[in-house]
This record gives structure tokens, sequence and C-alpha cells, in this order.
């Protein structure tokens, strides 16, 4: 990552409002169009401590996280008191794994992971700066097997009105970033004038959409 300290001082300080505290309800809601089964293998890269891993883990077999922030994977397992083993990997990264979930601490550009049929993006390509977020896409490119797909939510609105992260990544910016994909919108959520974003942060407009993207 280009500023891992960013992100490290975000952990140690508690600013992670990025975070959910439940499993988030547009992954309950479009989860199923990516034709999952319990054999498909699931990444979920720049995981946090996400409560959406443990919603995967109980409907695949195995479900594989990055997070660079030990503080965020070491939370994870505490808070749901599970007991992982833990293995040093060669380079920077150590893999926490419990049951059918396994998450490499370290960088996601270079972590061990090995390719799934399905990635579920919620808060990654949006947290990357414009010249990350093209390595970031055909890094997920590489871990996708054939045929594979994608779920990914994203953020739009006129960038120069607020700086990031998280950033707006429109839908044509998706569509240069995994050029040869099929790309579906979902859904898109506008918000209404009472909208933080819109209310406090005075932006002419924000609204956070979920994508389908399919390697065909």
């Amino acid at each position: 990552m280009n500023n891992p300290d960013f992100w490290h001082n975000k952990w140690a300080a508690n600013q992670i409002g990025f975070h959910l505290e439940d499993v988030n309800p547009l992954l309950l809601k479009f989860w199923q169009h990516t034709s999952p089964s319990y054999d498909k293998k699931v990444l979920v890269p720049l995981c946090g401590k996400s409560e959406d891993l443990i919603w995967l883990a109980s409907k695949h077999e195995e479900v594989q996280g990055v997070e660079l922030s030990q503080i965020a994977v070491r939370s994870f397992f505490a808070e749901h008191f599970y007991t992982p083993t833990v293995t040093k990997i060669s380079g920077q990264h150590e893999l926490y794994q419990f049951d059918e979930l396994s998450i490499y601490m370290g960088d996601f550009f270079s972590a061990p992971v090995e390719p799934v049929d399905i990635i579920y993006d919620r808060a990654s390509l949006v947290a990357l700066p414009s010249e990350m977020r093209v390595q970031y896409a055909e890094r997920l490119k590489q871990l996708l097997k054939p045929g594979g797909k994608i779920l990914l939510v994203t953020l739009d609105y006129i960038q120069s009105e607020m700086s990031g992260p998280p950033f707006s990544v429109p839908e044509q910016e998706i569509e240069q970033l995994f050029s040869g994909f099929k790309l579906t919108r979902l859904n898109q959520d506008i918000a209404g004038a009472d909208h933080p974003k819109i209310a406090k942060k005075g932006l002419t407009r924000f609204s956070e959409e979920v994508y389908l993207l399919e390697d065909i």
C-alpha cells in the first residue's frame, strides 16, 4: 500500500467510521447474484474486522481475507472469542486461521492468496487513491478464477467536493478498470437532502452503488 501508516494510524486511534457493527445489508440482499454455493471460495480484500466475514464463512467452506492492520485482525478474532492458528509467512505476512476463515495480515498486493470463485469488495476500491485503483483491479483479476464474479460496493460523488477516503469511483471508471468484464448495476441508493453527506458536507450528490462484475 502506498501509505500504510495512514490505515495503521486509523486503527490505532479507533477512527474506523468505515467499520459496520453488523453484516452489511447490501451483502445479504445481493450476494445471491454471485451464484454462490458452499464449495465456492471467497476473497474479501482489505477486510478490516468486518462482520461480513462471519456471514460469508457460514455460507462457504473457504473464505480468505486480507488486512493490513494487525489491530484489526486481532480484534476480529478476540471479539468473536475465536482462537486462531497463527502462522508466520515469508516476508511481512502472518496467516490467521479458524475453521473456514483465513485472514492474511499484511500487504494485499503481495499476500499469498489462493485464486477464488467470488470476490466481495465493500470498502476496498473506494479506500484507494486513483493511482492505486488500476493496480488493485489488476490484482483482483489475477486472483479471480475464470468465470468468477465480483460483488462491488462503490460510492459516486463529485470528488472535488470532498477529499477521500472513501473516494468516488463512478460507473465509467469501473468499466475502465474491469474492461472485458460484464458489468451490471444492481442497486443505486441516491442520498436525500437530509443525508449527512449532503446536509453536513454540502455535496451536490452522493450515492452508494452495488455492481456485479462477471468474467466472461
